[in-house]
């Protein structure tokens, strides 16, 4: 396991024309000397795409803050053929603060999905999925593919673990035989019309969504 190599993107994350202004301009205040700010924000203003709470911290003070209260949930995506959806996952497992999120195949990824989130998130490249299997292994959680197929569990009636490391196939061939035969269980997402399958980015955020509903603190959340 390593950490991962990400594209290069844009040098600021929303533009000058979202956000807050100077500390001083914004509440009249001279400004704080806590540990957590950054002097930098506080002097010319904070216009990243972070919550109103972090408004003028540090990148490493807020990465902190989360990981002070991370969930056991880690999310697994396959990137053999260069996956664009890889990007939305990263920006959702932030939102609902992913221990980790493991990017499995290829090191390279389009980051411009993530909207810059990944510089809060921990994410980890696997070569293989043996390796992000045995990396499961290695930290006591169970794996949960999640793909339509024959055999799997509806999520929407599912238990899904709370040491939980749900695994998800790239874009068009879904999850791979390699992941599906590893994994200790395979849940799919209930769908009603004609197409056979749900965007990856979009199955990736119910499939949290439904683990968030069974086993965070929603008292927490922002």
């Amino acid at each position: 396991m390593t950490d991962i190599e990400i594209e290069p993107a844009g040098p600021t994350e929303w533009g000058t024309s979202v956000g807050v202004g100077p500390w001083e301009q914004e509440r009249g205040l001279p400004l704080p000397t806590d540990s957590w700010y950054d002097q930098e924000l506080l002097a010319n203003g904070d216009t990243r795409n972070v919550v109103d709470a972090y408004r003028y911290w540090s990148r490493e003070a807020i990465v902190a803050d989360i990981d002070a209260r991370r969930h056991s949930l880690h999310i697994a995506i396959e990137n053999f053929a260069h996956d664009s959806n890889i990007g939305t996952v990263v920006r959702t497992a932030n939102a609902f603060a992913a221990a980790a999120v493991h990017i499995v195949g290829r090191r390279r990824w389009n980051r411009r999905g993530a909207m810059v989130t990944d510089r809060y998130q921990h994410i980890y490249h696997h070569p293989t999925v043996a390796d992000a299997i045995e990396y499961a292994a290695d930290h006591g959680l169970t794996v949960v593919a999640v793909d339509n197929t024959p055999g799997s569990i509806p999520i929407e009636t599912a238990t899904l673990p709370q040491n939980c490391m749900l695994l998800f196939g790239q874009e068009g061939p879904g999850v791979s035989d390699d992941a599906r035969s590893a994994a200790k269980m395979t849940v799919s997402i209930a769908q009603f019309g004609s197409t056979r399958s749900i965007n990856a980015g979009v199955a990736a955020g119910i499939a949290m969504h439904t683990w968030i509903r069974q086993h965070a603190d929603l008292t927490q959340s922002w």
